[in-house]
């Protein structure tokens, strides 16, 4: 009788602190612009039995959109070329227009609140690339540091945000103090936190949360030196820090893939978060699935992996889905124009993955797809929407999956049963 209390409690808290922040952000907005509004295009038609999951890349709420936020963090930066926050703002503005600022808390989700909203995830879960803190010591020579003003928070809530992986390569910008009132703040906003921690048992241990059904849902995350992790910002004993790979031989993996099958009982589902690879290209190297290979058989039922600025191919083993690469959600790099223009990094995807959940299988993945414009999140225009199909089709075929455009403009994965 105790898991389902704790589960209605633990939800109806997480709805609470959604209402909270969408109610705090339209008393600062001022006028902000309201949202697009589009039209819902999912219902929640899943399997009986089955558990759907929510997974976002990355979540980089720091520099300019933390700027735009009604507690803007000290804009200084400490960048090769730009010194302020401010300077993020100006350069979306050339290209789209004015942006307005105090905007309610709920504003940079946009039109994918309405599909969360429709399809009803049961937990929902990203990987939050931005240190929370006003701590305004920066991680020495490390140039690029995202932080979000602790009042900032209700940004996070507003979206329902149940979980925050951390084992990345911005999450102790601002030290270690800045590391350890990231953590306050989330536990305090009743976000659960995983691969990162005040010791290294701490990082390691997962975000354990209560299934509908029964069992639990565990959520693991590390980060490896590949993806830009400095090697110093391994947790260990008495020290904070993130749950560290180094690299994906087998050596420096064992410890993870024993805490899977040392944690994981009977009715539990296990998410392996990982921050990995590069920014960009589609390539995923055969350490990856290999190591992706291991999980699974040590008991993770999805690898959400992330890092590359865009979304990468899909891969079903044994049943497991692994999103190689599920690309940033949510940053300020809109008017920056570059080599990666091609990649089409302003072009979001929402991952909605279900499972069964006596057995972990995948019953059904399918995925929303966005664009970044004024920093929120619009529905993906028809050509955009082909695009993704195309692309994710294509990186897909190595893998023998592919992707298909459903009713109402959703992309669902097809793979072989």
């Amino acid at each position: 009788m105790t898991a389902p209390f704790s589960y209605i409690g633990r939800v109806n808290r997480r709805r609470f602190l959604q209402a909270t922040g969408a109610l705090l952000g339209a008393l600062a907005s001022r006028g902000a612009a309201p949202s697009a509004g589009a039209q819902s295009t999912m219902e929640r038609d899943d399997p009986p039995g089955s558990v759907t999951l929510f997974f976002g890349g990355d979540v980089m709420t720091g520099r300019g959109i933390d700027q735009i936020l009604p507690h803007p963090s000290d804009p200084v930066l400490y960048e090769g070329y730009i010194k302020s926050s401010e300077g993020y703002v100006d350069i979306a503005e050339r290209v789209s227009g004015p942006i307005p600022r105090s905007v309610a808390f709920d504003y940079i989700w946009g039109d994918a609140l309405e599909a969360l909203d429709s399809v009803r995830p049961d937990f929902r879960i990203v990987n939050l690339e931005t240190s929370v803190t006003a701590s305004n010591e920066p991680w020495p020579s490390k140039g690029i540091n995202y932080r979000m003003h602790p009042g900032n928070v209700p940004a996070l809530t507003a979206a329902g945000i149940d979980c925050c992986v951390l084992a990345n390569n911005h999450v102790l910008d601002w030290c270690e103090a800045g590391l350890e009132e990231t953590l306050a703040s989330l536990r305090d906003a009743g976000i659960e936190t995983a691969g990162a921690g005040r010791t290294a048992e701490e990082a390691a241990k997962p975000a354990a949360v209560p299934l509908p059904g029964g069992g639990r849902l565990r959520v693991y995350s590390a980060g490896g030196r590949d993806s830009g992790i400095p090697p110093r910002w391994a947790a260990a004993a008495g020290k904070p820090g993130v749950n560290f790979l180094g690299g994906l031989d087998p050596a420096s993996t064992a410890r993870f893939e024993e805490r899977i099958r040392v944690d994981k009982r009977p009715g539990d589902l296990a998410v392996a978060s990982l921050h990995w690879g590069g920014n960009w290209g589609y390539d995923v190297p055969e350490a990856q699935r290999t190591f992706a290979r291991r999980l699974v058989n040590a008991g993770a039922d999805v690898i959400h992996g992330h890092s590359s600025h865009h979304a990468k191919g899909i891969e079903v083993i044994d049943g497991k889905p692994v999103i190689c690469g599920a690309g940033d959600l949510i940053n300020d790099y809109e008017g920056i124009a570059g080599g990666n223009d091609a990649y089409r990094g302003e072009l979001p995807l929402l991952y909605f993955v279900t499972l069964n959940a006596a057995d972990g299988t995948l019953e059904r993945l399918r995925m929303q797809p966005m664009r970044i414009y004024k920093f929120r999140l619009q529905r993906a225009s028809d050509s955009e929407t082909a695009w993704l199909r195309d692309t994710l089709d294509r990186e897909g075929r190595r893998f023998n999956t592919g992707v298909e455009l459903s009713a109402g403009g959703m992309l669902e994965l097809q793979w072989d049963h």
